[in-house]
């Protein structure tokens, strides 16, 4: 029994200091891949796509940086900055020349109801502040159950 407590334990040891060591290489991987789902995106139901839906409908955010990041897709050269940027999406008065239009979309975005300030603000920003924040609960926890086991 003791030794699956300390097994434990180092686990979350070695966990926490992993987790301290490479905290750059992980946001840097996860900018990448949001970057990359991006670019993929296809307002489809493939997973990737639906997650970056998911973050910019719930953090009420647009692109990895901003809204701009949008420019450089595929998606909107087709068709134009999704709509899980709009603020609210049953009663959006965007039209969708004024999502495909940068300049446009600029305008709505710093001054109607249709996309919303935080549009200015992108996602990797908002999703890393949301973990580092509740990492100190994550430890806390973590610290708890280790001295428990102590």
């Amino acid at each position: 029994y003791a030794m699956l407590l300390s097994l434990i334990f180092l686990i979350v040891l070695v966990a926490a200091i992993m987790r301290f060591v490479f905290r750059h290489e992980i946001k840097t991987n996860f900018e990448s891949n949001l970057d990359l789902a991006l670019k993929d995106y296809n307002a489809t139901a493939d997973r990737h796509s639906e997650a970056v839906d998911t973050i910019q409908r719930t953090l009420h955010c647009c692109g990895v940086q901003n809204y701009s990041d949008w420019e450089r897709t595929e998606y909107f050269s087709q068709r134009d900055i999704p709509w899980s940027c709009c603020k609210n999406q049953n009663d959006c008065d965007c039209s969708e020349e004024d999502v495909k239009d940068p300049n446009k979309a600029m305008l709505k975005v710093t001054g109607s109801t249709c996309l919303t300030l935080p549009l200015l603000q992108g996602c990797f920003f908002l999703v890393t502040s949301r973990m580092e924040s509740k990492m100190s609960v994550v430890a806390g926890i973590s610290f708890g159950i280790a001295c428990f086991q102590v």
